[in-house]
């Protein structure tokens, strides 16, 4: 997917580490990597193919990929009722508007147009315990790919289908077809951005979770002038776009980082210097190891130079983590104090607003989308990054993911205002 030209424009535009050498953790030298005192993590190779070392401009393309992806699904979900990120929640709350149409074309209750939302949340649910383990296996891009793909078609479905049983059947493949957006979604963002960027992109990620849940119906009941089957075609359309995107623009993210350390680790008695790759002992003609954008575009093979996990690993490491009494408490907040409420108010709009046309029953969603927007604008992304790094250097520059957990409580009150 990569041409020779892109290779060395790669390697020479490289993130501004500012690297210096300090004392190392897992390499034979003691040699690390730091930025402003503190260790970079992951620590980075001397290889043009590694995702940490391409330019900017590539990062931010694959990540508006996920973050496309993301969106998707709930907007589409929650009109009616969720890919990367986008997509993952509009699919969910699009439909929302044109419940009543819905109620007419298929001859059911409002109960039931309600499960309508709840059976595509289901497969966003189920999802990530299928692809999660298959992504660290066979790599990011495929399982994007054959998940959009799954999306597509299943929205075609949920176009023409005339029954309500081949409707749910479409909407549940169609939550399940998005849902690498999430948990690979954000292995993605792992692979390419080193932990002191990750709090801006992590920022951006879920805003693109949270604005698909909103813009879902705001675009639905609009679409609702032509016809309801026309908001599922809108979103077959946005389906098709996004595969061409993931097929053209977005390269295997997933790096035998391990496996490069040993070949290519970026040191040298007098430095690192990411600039001078091609004075390096290791170059990558030398290691014949196909990784990233030399693997095949349709790569259906293990990535070579990793310890792959077993296909149910996924499943068994959700279970376990149920041992862990602050996983269970987090788990219940955010189904039930976060979407289970939200879906709950968005669900009801059309019957408690039944005198107002899908049009301005979309509109009513604009405040939740500003407050979602001013909470992370003014209290995620950058802002999240530097107090992390203040954090860090008062506890020996050791990074803990609790560190982040202060600017929810801002976070709360501002989003409150929509």
């Amino acid at each position: 997917m990569t041409t020779a030209i892109d290779e060395k424009r790669d390697s020479a535009d490289k993130p501004d580490l500012k690297a210096t050498i300090g004392p190392g953790l897992g390499q034979s030298s003691d040699i690390g990597i730091f930025r402003k005192s503190l260790r970079v993590f992951p620590e980075p190779t001397a290889d043009p193919l590694d995702p940490l070392n391409w330019p900017k401009w590539r990062k931010h393309t694959i990540l508006a990929i996920v973050m496309y992806l993301s969106e998707q699904v709930t907007s589409s979900l929650a009109v009616e009722q969720n890919r990367s990120y986008f997509m993952f929640t509009y699919i969910t709350t699009t439909t929302v508007p044109s419940f009543p149409d819905l109620q007419e074309q298929l001859g059911i209750s409002y109960s039931q147009v309600n499960w309508t939302v709840a059976i595509p949340a289901l497969g966003l649910a189920v999802g990530p315990l299928l692809w999660s383990s298959l992504a660290d296996i066979y790599g990011r891009r495929i399982i994007f790919l054959i998940g959009t793909l799954i999306a597509l078609l299943a929205t075609i479905g949920a176009a023409v289908a005339n029954e309500y049983g081949g409707y749910m059947a479409a909407r549940f493949f169609q939550g399940l077809g998005v849902s690498p957006g999430a948990t690979v979604g954000l292995a993605v963002v792992m692979d390419l951005y080193f932990e002191h960027e990750r709090g801006q992109k992590l920022g951006l990620w879920v805003l693109a979770i949270d604005t698909g849940l909103l813009v879902g119906p705001i675009i639905g009941g609009f679409m609702n002038l032509v016809s309801a089957d026309w908001i599922q075609w809108l979103t077959a359309i946005l389906f098709g776009v996004l595969l061409v995107l993931e097929f053209v623009f977005m390269s295997e993210t997933l790096y035998p980082r391990t496996y490069m350390l040993a070949r290519m680790p970026m040191e040298s008695p007098g430095g690192a210097d990411v600039e001078k790759l091609a004075d390096h002992e290791g170059m990558p003609a030398e290691v014949e190891l196909k990784r990233t954008s030399k693997l095949p575009p349709l790569n259906v093979r293990p990535v070579p130079g990793l310890r792959h996990p077993k296909p149910w690993d996924s499943l068994i490491r959700f279970i376990l983590t149920f041992k862990y009494p602050v996983v269970v408490v987090a788990v219940l907040v955010y189904c039930f104090a976060w979407y289970w409420w939200i879906l709950t108010v968005i669900t009801m709009l059309p019957a408690a607003y039944i005198q107002y046309s899908p049009q301005i029953q979309g509109l009513l969603f604009v405040g939740l989308l500003l407050g979602t927007l001013f909470s992370e604008i003014f209290t995620s992304g950058r802002l999240s990054d530097h107090i992390v790094a203040k954090l860090a250097k008062k506890n020996n520059g050791v990074r803990l993911p609790e560190m982040r957990l202060w600017l929810a409580y801002p976070a709360a009150l501002i989003s409150a205002s929509g």
